[in-house]
Formats: structure tokens, C-alpha cells, sequence
């Protein structure tokens, strides 16, 4: 019997053991999370509410607009990953992200017009504006709204309005537990998520897992580095549920007058070809590239997304064409 009440013992406390390195772990990573999310950004006060945001580089102004999971370090990093350098990036968070609250009015509209305010507030009389995911719907509005502020818009896996095949997630076991985690504002779900399966986080944002596993590491560690960029959670997860029930519909794409682009994937889980199409087909001269495979975070394709933005950017006159790249160089697959 002492034998049998000594070995409980041992596991008793390897398993508290266990836990506390794991709790440590965990404390450890999300206040270093915490701190890198509250730096570098400040809150505008604007008509529409408090803005946060930050405004860094040097040259044309580009407002960068996250999508869903993200704020203003999300903004930036995709600046940086799918545009490059050169500009001045005004990277905000959006409704209900870090440290901007949610208004009464959460529509696309009201945020294009907090867009609008923030640059005037910033005195940027107009910016390339990049919208990706769930910014796509806010971006495009920006350019409706106030068309003057928008001198050419890129949209990247655009989840926008479609009449014949919504954007839509996929009804998973692995996707409700990440909805659960979401609602919740589950920080340690999401955060053991990433430890124990990060297979079910990469689905949930739109990547098929098989992909990931078959890039090269440095891919691998960019798709992870997203992964992780939704941490903390609890600081995201209001912005993140009204995306995720977005009252979508169909607008008067047709009167843009901005030059755009539009970039999607076929593989893309969230379903965001039939909108980029659709938004193609109706927006006069605008340029639709669609790759083969990339999922929802171009796994892979980041180099050519850059290629070709920075190429409709010069050849729409708003870089240099000296910084575009080399002209020989083209998209694996476009249209």
C-alpha cells in the first residue's frame, strides 16, 4: 500500500510540476505579447471615436487596413509582407481591435468614414489604400465614399459581397473550437491551439494544412507568426466576432474610379474567389490576379503578390516605375 500511495504521489506532483511549467510558459509568452501590442501605437480622438493607429516610414502615404484577428501590428506586417518598403504606412486597428472600442455603428461604411477622418486628422489628403480579408469591406467603401482620398486600392483575398457564393467559413469540429476560443476570448485555448494542434488554427484561417506543411520553413514560420499574431485574444475577439457576421451586400462597384487590384487564391478556405471575381467583373480596369494555391494567407505566394502590386502601382503612376520590379518578372498565374 505504500508503495501504491508513494507512486500516486510522484505523479500527483509531476503532473502539478507540469502544469506549472506549462502555466509559466503561458504567462511568460502572453505578457510578452501583451507589452508588444500596447507599443508603438497611439489613440486618435476622432468624431467617429477613439482611433488607435500607428504612422510609420517614409514616402507615399498607404493606409493599411487588417483583416480579421488583426489591429494595427497586423496592418503593418502586411504592409511589409505584400507591398515592401517605401512607404508611409497608417496602419489602424478597427472597430473592436486592441485599443479601439466599438462604436453604435460598426458597419464597413462608419469605418471607411473613421478612415476618412483619421487621415484628414494626420493631414494626408489621399493614400493607396490596401484592404485585406475582412479591410477589403471598409476599403472599398473609403473608395465609394470619399473617392478623393483614394488614389489606388489593392485588395487582397477581399472578403466581400458575392450573389452566387458567399464568404464563408468551413462548419469543422476544429473551426467551432476556434469559434469557441474566439467567443470566449479564450487566450490559453488559443494559445495551447497553437502548441498541441496549430493544424486546426492554420484551417480556421483559411489555409489548408497540407500546404503549410509543404512549405519551405521560412514560409512555415511566416504562416505561424500570423498564427500567433491573434494573441491575445481577448484584445481582438469583439473586432473578430463582427467580422465574423458581416451584413454584406452588393454595392455600386462600378462607379470606383480609383485603379485597383485584386488578388485571391483558388484554394482559399474562406471562399473569397467568387467575391474577387464578382468585384473584378464589375469595377471598370480593374486588374484580377488569382493563384492556383496560397489559401487564404498566400502561403508561398508572397514574393509574387509583392511583384504585383508593386508593378500595378507603378503602372498606375503611384511609385516610381524604378521601384517596381524587374519587368521580366510575372505572377506564377494572373489574369
Amino acid at each position: 500500500m505504500w508503495q501504491i500511495g508513494g507512486f500516486l504521489l510522484a505523479i500527483f506532483v509531476a503532473l502539478a510540476a507540469a502544469v506549472f511549467v506549462t502555466f509559466l510558459a503561458y504567462e511568460t509568452q502572453l505578457s510578452r505579447i501583451r507589452n508588444a501590442a500596447s507599443r508603438g501605437s497611439v489613440v486618435a480622438k476622432l468624431d467617429a471615436g477613439p482611433i488607435e493607429y500607428v504612422d510609420n516610414g517614409v514616402g507615399p502615404a498607404l493606409l493599411s487596413i487588417h483583416g480579421a484577428g488583426g489591429g494595427f501590428d497586423q496592418g503593418l506586417a502586411n504592409a511589409a509582407d505584400l507591398v515592401g518598403e517605401g512607404f508611409r504606412i497608417i496602419a489602424p486597428s478597427r472597430f473592436g481591435y486592441l485599443r479601439t472600442p466599438i462604436p453604435q455603428d460598426t458597419s464597413p461604411a462608419a469605418q471607411a468614414d473613421a478612415h476618412a477622418a483619421l487621415l484628414s486628422k494626420l493631414g494626408i489628403p489621399e493614400a493607396i489604400v490596401v484592404g485585406v480579408s475582412a479591410g477589403a469591406r471598409s476599403a472599398v467603401e473609403l473608395a465609394l465614399r470619399h473617392p478623393d482620398k483614394v488614389t489606388a486600392l489593392v485588395l487582397i483575398v477581399p472578403g466581400l459581397y458575392s450573389p452566387t457564393s458567399p464568404v464563408s467559413i468551413e462548419a469543422s469540429r476544429g473551426n467551432r473550437f476556434a469559434f469557441w476560443a474566439v467567443n470566449a476570448g479564450g487566450d490559453f485555448a488559443w494559445w495551447a491551439a497553437e502548441k498541441i494542434a496549430p493544424s486546426v488554427l492554420v484551417r480556421f484561417l483559411g489555409v489548408p494544412p497540407t500546404l503549410v506543411a509543404a512549405a519551405l520553413p521560412a514560409e512555415q514560420d511566416r504562416v505561424m507568426s500570423i498564427v500567433e499574431s491573434v494573441e491575445p485574444l481577448s484584445l481582438r475577439f469583439a473586432g473578430i466576432n463582427i467580422d465574423s457576421t458581416p451584413a454584406l451586400h452588393e454595392l455600386p462597384l462600378e462607379v470606383i474610379t480609383a485603379p485597383m487590384i485584386i488578388i485571391s487564391a483558388r484554394d482559399d478556405l474562406f471562399n473569397t474567389l467568387p467575391a474577387a471575381e464578382f468585384a473584378a467583373a464589375k469595377i471598370p480596369g480593374a486588374k484580377l490576379v488569382i493563384y492556383d494555391t496560397g489559401g487564404h494567407l498566400l502561403v508561398g505566394r508572397q514574393q509574387e503578390v509583392r511583384m504585383a502590386v508593386r508593378m500595378f502601382l507603378a503602372g498606375a503612376g503611384r511609385i516610381p516605375s524604378s521601384e517596381s520590379p524587374d519587368s521580366q518578372t510575372r505572377p506564377a498565374r494572373g489574369q
